[in-house]
Protein backbone atom coordinates (compact mmCIF):
# COMPACT_ATOMS: atom_id res chain seq x y z
CA UNK A 1 0.00 0.00 0.00
CA UNK A 2 1.64 3.58 -0.67
CA UNK A 3 1.95 5.66 1.97
CA UNK A 4 -0.05 8.80 1.98
CA UNK A 5 1.78 12.47 0.73
CA UNK A 6 2.21 13.61 4.41
CA UNK A 7 3.71 10.83 5.62
CA UNK A 8 7.15 12.36 3.97
CA UNK A 9 6.26 15.15 6.43
CA UNK A 10 5.75 12.88 9.02
CA UNK A 11 9.37 11.47 8.45
CA UNK A 12 11.18 14.89 8.96
CA UNK A 13 9.36 15.64 11.33
CA UNK A 14 10.59 12.35 13.57
CA UNK A 15 13.56 11.82 11.90
CA UNK A 16 14.95 9.51 14.44
CA UNK A 17 12.53 6.77 12.90
CA UNK A 18 14.54 6.54 10.14
CA UNK A 19 17.22 4.97 12.21
CA UNK A 20 14.71 2.08 13.00
CA UNK A 21 16.31 -1.18 11.16
CA UNK A 22 12.83 -2.69 10.26
CA UNK A 23 13.29 -6.41 11.40
CA UNK A 24 14.08 -9.04 8.54
CA UNK A 25 10.65 -10.88 7.71
CA UNK A 26 10.64 -14.31 9.73
CA UNK A 27 11.73 -16.97 6.84
CA UNK A 28 9.75 -19.90 7.97
CA UNK A 29 7.09 -21.14 5.47
CA UNK A 30 3.96 -20.46 7.63
CA UNK A 31 5.17 -16.88 7.95
CA UNK A 32 6.46 -16.47 4.03
CA UNK A 33 3.45 -15.15 3.47
CA UNK A 34 1.78 -13.20 6.32
CA UNK A 35 3.46 -9.68 5.27
CA UNK A 36 2.25 -10.45 1.82
CA UNK A 37 -1.50 -11.19 3.31
CA UNK A 38 -1.59 -8.36 5.43
CA UNK A 39 -0.82 -5.96 2.65
CA UNK A 40 -3.41 -7.36 0.91
CA UNK A 41 -5.94 -7.16 3.33
CA UNK A 42 -5.49 -3.36 4.06
CA UNK A 43 -4.85 -2.47 0.49
CA UNK A 44 -8.70 -3.06 0.14
CA UNK A 45 -9.91 -1.35 2.94
CA UNK A 46 -10.00 2.34 2.60
CA UNK A 47 -7.27 4.42 5.14
CA UNK A 48 -3.47 4.14 5.96
CA UNK A 49 -2.40 1.23 8.12
CA UNK A 50 0.81 0.51 9.86
CA UNK A 51 1.95 -3.09 11.24
CA UNK A 52 4.11 -4.62 13.07
CA UNK A 53 4.46 -8.35 14.70
CA UNK A 54 7.12 -9.66 16.74
CA UNK A 55 7.34 -13.04 17.78
CA UNK A 56 9.20 -12.33 21.03
CA UNK A 57 10.59 -16.11 21.33
CA UNK A 58 13.28 -15.74 17.86
CA UNK A 59 13.01 -12.01 16.98
CA UNK A 60 10.97 -12.93 13.74
CA UNK A 61 9.23 -9.96 12.46
CA UNK A 62 7.01 -8.76 10.11
CA UNK A 63 5.95 -5.17 9.14
CA UNK A 64 3.61 -3.09 6.93
CA UNK A 65 4.69 0.35 6.52
CA UNK A 66 6.61 -0.51 9.62
CA UNK A 67 8.75 2.40 9.11
CA UNK A 68 6.14 5.15 8.81
CA UNK A 69 5.32 7.12 12.01
CA UNK A 70 1.42 7.48 13.04
CA UNK A 71 -0.06 9.35 15.42
CA UNK A 72 0.22 7.33 19.03
CA UNK A 73 -3.28 8.65 20.48
CA UNK A 74 -3.65 6.92 24.06
CA UNK A 75 -1.12 3.81 22.85
CA UNK A 76 1.62 6.37 24.49
CA UNK A 77 1.06 5.91 27.61
CA UNK A 78 1.98 2.46 27.94
CA UNK A 79 5.26 4.41 27.87
CA UNK A 80 4.35 6.74 30.33
CA UNK A 81 3.67 3.48 32.94
CA UNK A 82 6.98 2.01 31.65
CA UNK A 83 9.21 5.32 33.20
CA UNK A 84 6.96 5.57 36.16
CA UNK A 85 7.50 1.79 36.74
CA UNK A 86 11.55 1.94 36.29
CA UNK A 87 11.76 4.75 39.06
CA UNK A 88 10.27 2.49 41.29
CA UNK A 89 12.49 -0.49 40.22
CA UNK A 90 15.17 2.47 40.89
CA UNK A 91 13.42 3.16 44.29
CA UNK A 92 12.93 7.09 43.24
CA UNK A 93 9.16 6.44 43.58
CA UNK A 94 6.39 3.74 44.99
CA UNK A 95 3.28 2.65 43.95
CA UNK A 96 2.00 3.89 47.21
CA UNK A 97 2.82 7.58 46.36
CA UNK A 98 0.01 9.43 46.49
CA UNK A 99 -1.08 11.83 42.82
CA UNK A 100 -3.47 14.36 43.36
CA UNK A 101 -5.23 12.46 46.12
CA UNK A 102 -4.98 8.52 45.14
CA UNK A 103 -2.34 5.91 44.83
CA UNK A 104 -0.08 6.01 41.73
CA UNK A 105 -1.15 2.50 41.41
CA UNK A 106 -4.88 3.36 41.32
CA UNK A 107 -3.72 5.91 38.86
CA UNK A 108 -2.04 3.83 36.55
CA UNK A 109 -4.42 1.37 36.77
CA UNK A 110 -7.38 4.03 35.14
CA UNK A 111 -4.37 5.24 32.46
CA UNK A 112 -4.46 2.26 31.26
CA UNK A 113 -7.37 -0.04 31.77
CA UNK A 114 -9.98 2.62 31.17
CA UNK A 115 -7.92 5.00 29.47
CA UNK A 116 -8.50 8.13 31.62
CA UNK A 117 -6.85 10.93 30.22
CA UNK A 118 -7.02 12.92 33.55
CA UNK A 119 -5.20 10.47 35.48
CA UNK A 120 -2.66 9.89 32.63
CA UNK A 121 -1.79 13.57 32.87
CA UNK A 122 -1.61 13.45 36.44
CA UNK A 123 0.67 10.59 36.67
CA UNK A 124 2.34 12.23 33.55
CA UNK A 125 2.89 15.26 35.67
CA UNK A 126 4.29 13.79 38.38
CA UNK A 127 7.47 12.29 35.96
CA UNK A 128 8.37 15.72 34.62
CA UNK A 129 5.73 15.88 31.41
CA UNK A 130 6.62 14.95 27.61
CA UNK A 131 9.79 16.03 27.64
CA UNK A 132 10.69 13.18 30.56
CA UNK A 133 9.00 10.80 28.79
CA UNK A 134 11.03 11.47 25.34
CA UNK A 135 14.34 11.09 27.50
CA UNK A 136 13.48 7.97 29.03
CA UNK A 137 13.04 6.37 25.33
CA UNK A 138 16.18 7.60 24.72
CA UNK A 139 17.71 6.84 27.36
CA UNK A 140 16.67 2.97 26.51
CA UNK A 141 17.57 2.98 22.38
CA UNK A 142 14.02 3.27 21.56
CA UNK A 143 13.99 5.85 18.62
CA UNK A 144 11.13 6.11 16.90
CA UNK A 145 8.64 7.19 18.99
CA UNK A 146 8.56 10.68 20.13
CA UNK A 147 6.09 12.61 22.99
CA UNK A 148 5.46 16.36 22.54
CA UNK A 149 2.31 16.85 24.51
CA UNK A 150 0.23 16.00 27.31
CA UNK A 151 -2.75 14.41 26.58
CA UNK A 152 -5.07 17.61 27.52
CA UNK A 153 -2.66 19.73 25.07
CA UNK A 154 -3.16 16.96 21.81
CA UNK A 155 -7.08 16.52 22.30
CA UNK A 156 -7.16 21.06 21.96
CA UNK A 157 -4.78 20.80 18.84
CA UNK A 158 -6.87 18.17 16.37
CA UNK A 159 -4.40 18.42 13.74
CA UNK A 160 -4.06 14.87 14.18
CA UNK A 161 -4.43 12.93 10.84
CA UNK A 162 -1.17 14.69 9.39
CA UNK A 163 0.74 15.67 12.51
CA UNK A 164 4.25 15.29 12.93
CA UNK A 165 4.12 15.08 16.96
CA UNK A 166 3.08 12.08 19.33
CA UNK A 167 3.92 9.92 16.91
CA UNK A 168 5.06 6.41 16.46
CA UNK A 169 6.11 3.63 13.99
CA UNK A 170 5.20 0.62 14.14
CA UNK A 171 8.35 -1.16 14.61
CA UNK A 172 9.16 1.23 17.17
CA UNK A 173 6.36 0.06 19.16
CA UNK A 174 6.81 -3.51 18.96
CA UNK A 175 10.46 -2.65 20.00
CA UNK A 176 9.43 -0.93 23.35
CA UNK A 177 6.77 -4.12 23.67
CA UNK A 178 9.94 -6.28 23.26
CA UNK A 179 12.26 -4.25 25.97
CA UNK A 180 9.02 -4.31 28.54
CA UNK A 181 8.55 -8.01 28.12
CA UNK A 182 12.38 -8.26 27.78
CA UNK A 183 13.34 -7.40 31.14
CA UNK A 184 15.85 -5.35 30.21
CA UNK A 185 13.92 -1.84 31.22
CA UNK A 186 11.64 -3.20 34.19
CA UNK A 187 12.04 -5.11 36.90
CA UNK A 188 9.93 -8.97 36.58
CA UNK A 189 7.28 -7.35 39.28
CA UNK A 190 7.39 -4.13 37.72
CA UNK A 191 6.40 -5.84 34.48
CA UNK A 192 3.57 -8.04 35.80
CA UNK A 193 2.48 -5.32 36.82
CA UNK A 194 1.90 -3.60 33.87
CA UNK A 195 0.95 -6.93 31.81
CA UNK A 196 -1.67 -7.29 34.63
CA UNK A 197 -3.62 -3.80 33.96
CA UNK A 198 -3.12 -4.60 29.89
CA UNK A 199 -4.96 -8.02 30.11
CA UNK A 200 -7.87 -5.64 31.95
CA UNK A 201 -8.12 -3.06 29.27
CA UNK A 202 -11.82 -2.26 29.00
CA UNK A 203 -11.17 -0.19 25.64
CA UNK A 204 -10.16 -2.75 23.08
CA UNK A 205 -12.62 -5.51 22.92
CA UNK A 206 -13.53 -4.63 19.36
CA UNK A 207 -10.10 -4.64 18.55
CA UNK A 208 -7.24 -7.43 18.83
CA UNK A 209 -9.20 -8.88 20.68
CA UNK A 210 -12.40 -9.12 18.87
CA UNK A 211 -12.07 -12.30 16.52
CA UNK A 212 -9.20 -14.39 18.43
CA UNK A 213 -10.56 -17.39 20.33
CA UNK A 214 -11.90 -17.68 23.01
CA UNK A 215 -9.87 -17.84 26.06
CA UNK A 216 -6.47 -16.30 24.03
CA UNK A 217 -4.69 -13.73 26.42
CA UNK A 218 -4.28 -10.32 25.48
CA UNK A 219 -2.43 -7.72 26.91
CA UNK A 220 -2.66 -4.57 25.03
CA UNK A 221 -3.44 -0.61 24.78
CA UNK A 222 -6.22 1.14 22.35
CA UNK A 223 -5.28 4.46 21.06
CA UNK A 224 -8.65 6.57 19.74
CA UNK A 225 -8.71 10.04 18.00
CA UNK A 226 -10.72 11.54 15.83
CA UNK A 227 -10.04 9.65 12.60
CA UNK A 228 -7.43 7.27 14.67
CA UNK A 229 -7.68 3.89 15.59
CA UNK A 230 -4.77 1.88 17.14
CA UNK A 231 -3.93 -1.18 19.31
CA UNK A 232 -0.70 -2.31 20.38
CA UNK A 233 -0.02 -4.92 22.69
CA UNK A 234 0.89 -8.80 23.35
CA UNK A 235 -1.13 -12.12 22.14
CA UNK A 236 0.06 -15.40 23.19
CA UNK A 237 -0.11 -18.38 21.24
CA UNK A 238 -1.49 -21.76 22.19
CA UNK A 239 2.09 -22.89 22.41
CA UNK A 240 2.63 -20.21 25.32
CA UNK A 241 4.80 -18.27 22.64
CA UNK A 242 3.85 -14.53 22.66
CA UNK A 243 3.55 -11.81 19.92
CA UNK A 244 4.03 -7.87 20.13
CA UNK A 245 1.72 -6.76 17.76
CA UNK A 246 0.98 -3.08 16.89
CA UNK A 247 -1.55 -1.80 14.44
CA UNK A 248 -1.88 1.89 13.44
CA UNK A 249 -5.17 3.18 11.43
CA UNK A 250 -5.54 6.46 10.05
CA UNK A 251 -8.60 7.84 8.04
CA UNK A 252 -11.02 5.79 6.20
CA UNK A 253 -14.16 4.05 8.50
CA UNK A 254 -14.96 0.95 9.79
CA UNK A 255 -11.28 0.68 11.66
CA UNK A 256 -12.12 -1.69 14.43
CA UNK A 257 -12.83 -4.90 12.37
CA UNK A 258 -10.06 -4.43 10.50
CA UNK A 259 -7.71 -4.52 13.12
CA UNK A 260 -9.39 -7.15 14.92
CA UNK A 261 -8.76 -8.65 11.38
CA UNK A 262 -5.24 -7.89 11.19
CA UNK A 263 -5.19 -9.73 14.37
CA UNK A 264 -6.65 -13.16 13.48
CA UNK A 265 -4.27 -13.48 10.30
CA UNK A 266 -1.28 -12.79 12.66
CA UNK A 267 -2.41 -15.03 15.02
CA UNK A 268 -3.45 -18.02 12.41
CA UNK A 269 0.08 -17.40 10.84
CA UNK A 270 1.79 -17.73 13.79
CA UNK A 271 -0.07 -20.60 15.24
CA UNK A 272 0.36 -22.65 11.91
CA UNK A 273 4.03 -21.70 12.18
CA UNK A 274 3.95 -23.74 15.28
CA UNK A 275 1.43 -26.71 13.91
CA UNK A 276 3.57 -27.05 10.70
CA UNK A 277 7.21 -27.53 12.61
CA UNK A 278 5.79 -30.15 14.82
CA UNK A 279 4.21 -31.95 11.49
CA UNK A 280 7.95 -31.88 10.03
CA UNK A 281 9.50 -33.01 13.44
CA UNK A 282 6.53 -35.86 14.07
CA UNK A 283 7.47 -36.90 10.01
CA UNK A 284 11.10 -37.25 10.65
Amino acid sequence: MRAPQFSRLLLLGIATSVLVPVPAVASSPALVGLERELSKLVAERPGDYGIAALDLSDGSTVAVNGDIPFPMASTVKIAIAAAYLADVDQGRRSLGDMVVGRPAAKVMELMIVRSDNQATDQLLATLGGPVAIQQWLWSHKIPGIRMDRTIAQLLRERGHLADYKDVATPVAMVTLLHKLDSGTVLTAQSRMFLLELMSRCATGTRRIRALLPAGTRVEDKTGTLDGITNDVGFITMPDGRRVAVAVFARGGRDRQPVIAEVARVIYDRFADSVRNAVAIFMGM
